[in-house]
């Protein structure tokens, strides 16, 4: 029994959720579209590219759920989780999980993408565990700010070290699953990177390293 770790958008789903979810408050009508629209592609080219300034994404990404009360924003996101995540659900990703699952393992997403937006999506394969960017919640309202820090880049490793404390879990024989170079700080803590249907850096990374390299694609 071990930790099996997996990265969320484009590796256990295959689009990003969180670039989707600008996209789907774009298309509701609920932000602006002519400045939203170009804004959350821009940010998704820095991602991907690895020049994204979190900070200001986070203050960007965050703006929304600030602007409207919970319980509107939660039956948004039921129509999200249903109209635009379900088709990226991918069958090969689930067998991946349950196999972990039967041989016992411990099962955590660990995610640059908010909370809001991926607690449902990680319940969806039965993860009970989830480590992710956290907007602040007060007196029952999101703020727009951060609870703690985000979920990305080497903030991952320090946000696992922090949940490794408070558990029993260690990273012996532990497993990483992803698809961005983004992860790279982590895909280089476990004992067993996986390169997930890589972007560019990664395969190049994952091949010079002699990293499993695996596709969950249809």
């Amino acid at each position: 029994m071990s930790l099996a770790i997996f990265d969320l958008d484009n590796t256990l789903i295959s689009n990003d959720s969180d670039y989707l979810w600008g996209q789907f408050l774009v298309d509701q009508g609920i932000v602006n579209k002519e400045h939203y629209e170009a804004a959350n592609a821009k940010f998704y080219d820095d991602y991907k590219q690895g020049s994204l300034d979190i900070d200001e994404f986070l203050q960007f990404s965050l703006r929304p759920l600030s602007q409207h009360p919970v319980a509107q924003l939660f039956k948004w996101r039921k129509l999200f989780i249903k109209e635009t995540i379900q088709p990226f659900l991918l069958d090969k990703a689930q067998t991946l999980v349950d196999k972990h699952r039967q041989q016992g393992d411990t099962l955590l997403v660990i995610t640059a993408t908010n909370r809001f937006i991926t607690e449902p999506i990680v319940n969806l394969y039965g993860i009970k565990h989830l480590l992710a960017t956290t907007p602040e919640l007060k007196n029952g309202a999101y703020t727009g700010r951060v609870d703690g820090i985000p979920c990305f880049q080497a903030g991952k490793v320090t946000l696992l070290n922090q949940w490794l404390k408070n558990s029993s879990e260690t990273l012996d024989e532990s497993v990483f699953y992803s698809d961005s170079h983004n992860d790279l700080p982590l895909l280089k803590k476990v004992d067993h990177p996986v390169a997930v249907d890589p972007d560019e850096k990664l395969q190049a990374v994952a091949m010079e390293l002699n990293w499993s390299i695996i596709s969950l694609r249809d």
